[in-house]
């Protein structure tokens, strides 16, 4: 094995300069893709995301004593910690939550290397189903190596295997590594060249920009919003009982005060917000011959949605939604009705409704999406009315997010409203002209449908795509997120 340590600009060269891009690439995950050098966020995420906020903050206290033991210590200490009586078929979270945090993590320069090559193989430190549902998703890679971690009776008992790597590699690979980094020698001993970097060098490479990500990132789940270091993470424990009083305080706002007095009460609390409409808007005045509710459609971001819409307008709206838990449905300060995803049903309800003269507000994606997408819009509403007001919402969270594909849903509005701060936008669309209407217009559901998804992905700058509420609750969940 030849190891050169060449400026990295040189490494790009050199493969572009050579036959050595078609052969395969064995890379070190750690040291030649991620810029951080610490992994305590990622076991963070587990921790949190896996076991709850006492094991995170057990983790968060443990975490110096890593530093004291050695890096092979302390690694089965932080593993220990994190995957003790974790169940191991339910563990989803190297599909599910580090996807995100690994791909912002990324250097540009780094995955430009890795992704030169047709064959690729990952290896790395961490335990083997945290790394390896984002590397062969996104990254494409034919093998994944990493340590193996002990089960008994289907759940993990915080214990690694021993390491034995590298007896079925051929010799003709090319390697990738950290001069900073021990390599596997086992491993890289198959290399015919490694290629190193230093430290210094990757902390001059870019952050992976998400137009520059090998495949979209549109779903992800998991409560934190933020990376988890050792910084932010000893600021979200002490922030955590303020944020909790803090969720009481906004509830009660909204529960208790009229819209004049909450919304400017709410912004002093933190809950910021904008709303713009155009200069002809103007909400249609009911008479007794046109005694119809109004619909407005909007994309779905969090379960405030209807909520934010309303205040918006000034004027209470009723929310019709397919899932919503009891303890929601009970803290709303808006009318709430369930849909049964029975269409005859849903049907008749909506009917109801809207000849009461209700002005109804509905997220026709079905579910939230974190990220700028827009999910496919189901047709039901298009048929109920010509009276359609598209409405393009938009909310930042810095520190927790207030929705979940496999969490307790009853706990979203509590996450959401723990953030120090967060900020919607909402704008209201123009009236949908009758032209493009199912009734007046003659246009089919699924064409009115698909106009609106493309206005409302228009306004907020969100590509629009052909997923399904099924799609994200496969991907996340493992089941077709029927509450």
């Amino acid at each position: 094995m030849q190891s050169l340590r060449l400026p990295f600009h040189l490494v790009n060269e050199q493969q572009q300069q050579s036959s050595l891009s078609n052969k395969t690439l064995m890379f070190h995950v750690e040291g030649a893709l991620l810029r951080s050098s610490s992994l305590f966020p990622y076991f963070m995420l587990v921790a949190f995301e896996g076991g709850g906020i006492i094991r995170a903050l057990l983790l968060f206290l443990l975490y110096p004593l890593v530093y004291l033991v050695g890096e092979e210590m302390g690694l089965k200490i932080v593993v220990f910690v994190c995957f003790v009586g974790i169940k191991e078929e339910s563990f989803r979270l190297g599909r599910t939550v580090l996807p995100k945090f690994f791909l912002e993590d990324v250097g540009y320069e780094g995955l430009d290397v890795v992704m030169r090559h047709g064959r690729k193989i990952g290896v790395s430190e961490l335990p083997r189903v945290m790394v390896e549902g984002f590397l062969r998703d996104y990254l494409g890679v034919e093998g994944v190596v990493g340590r193996e971690l002990k089960s008994f009776c289907g759940y993990f008992v915080g214990l690694m295997e021993e390491k034995k790597w590298g007896s079925n590699f051929h010799h003709d690979m090319i390697g990738f590594g950290c001069s900073n980094k021990s390599l596997n020698q086992n491993l890289f001993s198959h290399c015919e060249v490694v290629y190193l970097v230093s430290e210094a060098e990757k902390a001059n490479w870019q952050v992976l920009p998400r137009e520059k990500y090998p495949k979209p990132l549109i779903f992800h789940d998991g409560r934190l919003a933020f990376r988890p270091s050792s910084k932010s993470t000893l600021s979200m424990f002490i922030w955590i009982p303020f944020g909790f009083f803090l969720c009481i305080i906004r509830i009660i706002i909204f529960l208790l005060l009229p819209y004049k007095l909450s919304i400017p009460i709410s912004e002093f609390f933190g809950l910021r917000g904008t709303s713009s409409r155009p200069k002809t808007f103007s909400t249609p005045i009911k008479t007794n011959e046109n005694s119809k509710g109004l619909f407005y459609v909007c994309n779905h971001r969090t379960l405030l949605d209807p909520i934010y819409v309303s205040m918006a307008i000034m004027k209470p709206l009723t929310a019709v939604t397919y899932s919503l838990s009891r303890c929601s449905e009970v803290l709303s300060p808006i009318k709430t009705v369930r849909l049964t995803r029975d269409r005859e049903k849903d049907s008749k309800i909506l009917e109801k409704l809207l000849s009461q003269g209700d002005d109804l507000v509905v997220c026709p994606e079905g579910t939230t999406c974190r990220e700028p997408y827009l999910l496919r819009f189901s047709p039901l509403f298009a048929e109920m009315s010509d009276d359609i007001i598209p409405v393009a919402i938009d909310i930042q969270v810095g520190m927790f997010y207030g929705t979940t594909a496999s969490g307790l849903k009853c706990l979203d509005p509590v996450f959401l409203l723990m953030n120090p701060i967060t900020n919607c936008s909402v704008k209201l669309l123009k009236k949908l002209p009758k032209s493009l209407t199912c009734g007046a217009g003659g246009k089919s559901k699924f064409e009115v449908a698909d106009h609106l998804q493309a206005r409302i992905g228009k306004a907020l700058k969100f590509e629009c795509t052909s997923l399904s509420r099924k799609d994200k609750y496969m991907m996340l969940a493992g089941n077709e997120g029927i509450i």
